[in-house]
């Protein structure tokens, strides 16, 4: 028999020499898998008729092993997940329009001011952080989707 021997792990391997190498592989003209995958692709009777055409000899030998297997086309479409329909429409819930000021100690002397609930009334977030931390010259930060965080106890302005 014939050995090979690999480099990294000194183990003997042996050679099959009834396969020739390089191996040609044929390709799905459906479903673009090896004609042997074409199984667990997502258009199996397609991908039948098309090696029923073109590929008739690897149809023969791959439909033999099916019915060997005992697999059937119904039995395969009972198996996959089948998914459709509408869904139902989600009703949007009435959010309270409410914009919350609060001061939030961050040391012993010093706060921050967070603005929450911009969002109800249409406000785009970024721009009026951009907008506040012009105004009030300070930093002024996105917390979450819709919390601002101001730098310094700016609510009373």
């Amino acid at each position: 028999a014939n050995y090979c021997m690999m480099a990294s792990a000194q183990i003997d391997v042996p050679i099959d020499t009834s396969i020739e190498y390089p191996l040609i592989v044929q390709y799905c003209g459906v479903c673009s898998l090896p004609i042997e995958y074409c199984e667990f692709g997502p258009n199996l009777d397609k991908c039948r008729s098309w090696l029923e055409d073109n590929v008739p000899d690897m149809f023969e030998r791959i439909m033999s092993g099916a019915l060997e297997a005992g697999s059937s086309g119904k039995a395969d479409d009972k198996k996959r997940q089948h998914r459709g329909g509408r869904g139902q429409a989600k009703k949007e819930k009435q959010v309270e329009k409410r914009i919350c000021l609060s001061r939030a100690p961050r040391g012993k002397k010093k706060f921050t001011t967070v603005i929450s609930g911009l969002s109800t009334y249409s406000i785009d977030v970024k721009d009026a952080s951009k907008c506040f931390g012009q105004k009030f010259a300070t930093g002024c930060s996105l917390i979450g989707k819709d919390e601002l965080q101001i730098q310094g106890d700016v609510k009373d302005e």
